[in-house]
């Protein structure tokens, strides 16, 4: 594949010009198998032809390294030789949304429309649109009632005892809500911080939506940690 005008082409040209020992990048698991796996392939070459040993990619599940979320993202190592990297070990316990919303102080949020609200009521902690009276059901689902596959993101609420699903950029969005446990609304800018494990006093800047978009699209903190960590360890251990 042709990688020039691509984001992957600059990421490439600053690892041919710095040359660091360790090479991280990340990005949705779906570009495993984007292309027939093709893509993933020709940026594992193109890194490779520089001298680096491009391990395999990682899917890595946010739930199991401290961040009450269910999110994966896939992470790519390349290293220079005679450097040992191992990616971090999964914990054996997570953090469920009672513990990572402890204490939150109060900020901005948004809120459902009325109709939405209305048939969000009705679901339960830890349920969906199955569990609304069939009529409901078809009304809210329009014609994603007719289609098969998943749909379970759909009028979703979470519950206090698991992690959250993944963060979308827009907390109200029809295909993918995740209601309060309790409250029939979408998770405030905290709240949405906490899940992806930034620290309460870190800053975000624009409007309501932008910060939504900006805690969406993050990689979660204690995950990137863990990441770092390794790497910090894999630099010890080489010297």
């Amino acid at each position: 594949g042709d990688i020039r005008g691509t984001l992957f082409f600059e990421f490439a040209r600053c690892v041919q010009e710095v040359r660091p020992k360790i090479v991280l990048a990340e990005n949705v698991k779906g570009l495993l198998t984007h292309d027939g796996g093709r893509t993933i392939r020709t940026m594992m070459g193109v890194i490779e032809s520089f001298g680096y040993k491009v391990l395999e990619p990682r899917i890595l599940k946010a739930v199991y390294h401290d961040v009450p979320q269910k999110r994966e993202r896939m992470i790519l190592i390349a290293h220079k030789p005679g450097i040992e990297f191992e990616f971090p070990k999964e914990r054996d316990y997570i953090v469920t949304l009672r513990e990572a919303l402890k204490n939150i102080p109060d900020s901005p949020g948004v809120s459902y429309s009325p109709r939405k609200e209305k048939v969000l009521a009705l679901v339960p902690p830890g349920g969906y649109w199955r569990d609304l009276p069939a009529k409901i059901q078809k009304s809210y689902l329009g014609k994603s009632f007719y289609s098969g596959g998943g749909r379970t993101g759909m009028a979703r609420r979470m519950s206090w005892d698991e992690p959250s699903l993944t963060l979308t950029c827009n907390p109200a969005q029809k295909q993918t809500e995740r209601c309060h446990p309790d409250h029939t609304r979408p998770f405030k800018v905290r709240e949405y911080a906490r899940i992806q494990t930034f620290p309460d006093d870190w800053k975000f800047a624009g409007s309501t939506y932008s910060q939504y978009s900006q805690i969406g699209n993050a990689v979660p903190v204690n995950l990137a940690w863990h990441v770092g960590n390794a790497i910090v360890e894999a630099l010890k251990k080489s010297k």
